[in-house]
Formats: structure tokens, sequence, C-alpha cells
């Protein structure tokens, strides 16, 4: 590099660095929108309400939750990716929506989720309750694996949903002939269950804990590293002998891609803020929902490692996406 050349370089970057400063001084001049591309009423909602409450109070601006839902997230994350990269759009989602999606979806997604979007934060995690009919004749994860494997049929909220990757991931280690019976959310995936249309499936614990309590299901394992708190009896798949099939999913708070280094460190500050504040924890814990706070680099390898096993799973067990 000639020092002309290098003068040019340094010249550049120190404008591109005073350019960054200047726009998180300016940080937020004017109300955030919180995209949450899932409908209103459902958990990411109430998450995206909480943070948002929390969030307008320390950056002293209005916080509004725009719900796009459609296409499992796409739709919602797709407008992210095109408004301004100031800070002011964000997108709070599930992580399979930028996991699994990339797979599932390809070029049909309109976006690239790894090149278009950058982290802020994870701001949650969850696991999947497995849970089956009492009339099923399965006492225990020992006589689920026992039918799993002669032919049992599962019920979860849709293609590509957390409670069928994580069926599908568990299959794969115990060589299970599992028929999977879509539905378009969990509420009627418990509905069938309770009326013995179906006799299994992972769902989101509340969802189907107060069944559990009456005896109208029966519980047999979470898929996530640790016991749940709001029933610490069930053990998890992998004190059962499947650590290999452990299944956690998280939400994530998004930006632009383009958007200033500094005006992320400061929204994820934020967000640290928000989620130790106690209202927003109990509101949390209420969903099974464990407060989860990684910064921008650790979230970003949580969702390259993600993309790399769902990848795997959807591929081998030939997942396609919802029609």
């Amino acid at each position: 590099m000639t020092p002309l050349s290098r003068r040019r370089l340094l010249a550049a970057t120190a404008l591109s660095l005073l350019a960054g400063t200047a726009a998180a001084q300016a940080f937020p001049s004017k109300p955030i929108t919180l995209v949450a591309p899932f409908p209103a009423g459902g958990p990411l909602d109430v998450v995206a309400r909480a943070l948002g409450e929390q969030l307008a109070a320390g950056l002293k601006q209005p916080v509004v939750v725009d719900n796009r839902s459609g296409a499992t997230g796409n739709i919602g994350a797709q407008a992210v990716t095109r408004a301004p990269a100031d800070g002011h759009t964000l997108l709070l989602t599930i992580d399979t929506s930028l996991t699994a999606n990339p797979t599932l979806y390809g070029k049909r997604m309109g976006f690239d989720a790894e090149r278009d979007l950058r982290p802020v934060s994870t701001v949650a995690s969850y696991s999947q309750m497995l849970v089956v009919t009492p009339d099923s004749g399965i006492a225990d994860f020992k006589g689920f694996v026992a039918a799993a494997r002669k032919g049992l049929n599962y019920g979860s909220a849709g293609n590509a949903s957390p409670g069928h990757l994580t069926m599908e991931a568990l299959s794969s280690f115990l060589d299970a002939r599992l028929n999977h019976v879509p539905y378009r959310g969990a509420a009627p995936v418990v509905t069938d269950l309770l009326g013995g249309q179906i006799a299994s499936g992972f769902v989101v614990l509340p969802s189907v804990i107060q069944h559990v309590e009456s005896g109208k299901l029966k519980a047999l394992a979470v898929s996530g590293s640790k016991r749940s708190p709001l029933a610490p009896q069930v053990p998890t798949i992998a004190e059962l002998g499947y650590a290999g099939a452990t299944s956690e999913f998280s939400f994530v708070l998004m930006a632009p891609a383009a958007t200033p280094e500094a005006v992320v460190k400061r929204l994820h500050e934020e967000t640290v803020r928000a989620l130790a504040q106690e209202t927003v924890v109990q509101r949390l814990r209420a969903l099974d929902l464990v407060p989860a706070v990684a910064g921008p680099e650790q979230t970003a390898t949580l969702l390259r490692e993600g993309r790399a096993r769902w990848a795997r799973v959807i591929q081998e067990r030939r997942i396609t996406a919802d029609q």
C-alpha cells in the first residue's frame, strides 16, 4: 500500500468513526418501532411489550410494537432489513426465523438473515415439554421411545415450528417412526391432544401445564438444558440419556445490518437494564421464559450455530415450509 493509499484509508476510517459517533449522540431522536413478526397476544408479543416499556423509559422515547405476522416471521423481518439503519426500527423475533428459515425458504425469504441484520441481544430462552395422552399407554420416557420406534403420531404448531424441530431432532437419535401432524399454532395441538386425536407432542409449557397438573396429559421430559421452574419434577432430555437432542430456543433483538456500532451498544445496554427489572422477570417466568442476555457477538454465534444445526435436521428429516 502506498503512503497516499494508507492516508486515504485512515481518513475514510476516521470519517466512518465520526459518523458513527454522531449517529450515537443523536440517538434516539424519534419514537422507536419494535417489529414483532408474529400475531398479537402470543408470547413474543407479550415479551415485545414488556421490553418496549422498559426501553422507552431508558431511551426517553416511545416504543411502538408493530405486529407484522406472516411466513413464519419472514414478512416482519424483511421490513426491518429495509428500514433506515439508525436504531429506530428493530426486530424482536424467535431465533428459528433466522436459523431454520434460511434453509426452509432459501431466496424466497427476500433477504439474507446473516447479511442484512445485525444482532443486538438475546432477550429470553425457552424449551418445549414432551407430553402424551393417558390413553396412549405410555407411562414414561422409556415407554415413549418404544412406542416411537414402532410408530407414533405427534402434533406441532406447524412445519419447522420449535416443537416440530425438537421432535425431529430427537427422532434422529431414537431411530423413530413418528408421523407428524402440523397445526396452525399450539392451541389446536393441545385441543387434539386432549381429544385423543394425536398421542404426543412437544409443546411450550404454559400451553399444557394445567392439563399436566390435572392429569389430562402426562409430561415426560423438557427439551432444554435445565428443568423448568414451573415443572421441576419433569426431567430434561439430557438427564434421560439424549443430551445430543437438547433443544433450546431464544427471542433475539436485531437491527438493520448497517446500524452504527455505538447505537447497537446503547440498545444492548438498555436491554440488559430492562431484563434486570423484576416486573419483566416475572412476566417472562409466567411464560416459562428465562431472561437471557447475550451481547451482539455472542448472539451472532448462537444464530450461526443454530443455522448449521437446523439445516442438518431439516435436510435429514426432509422438513418443508408451510405452504
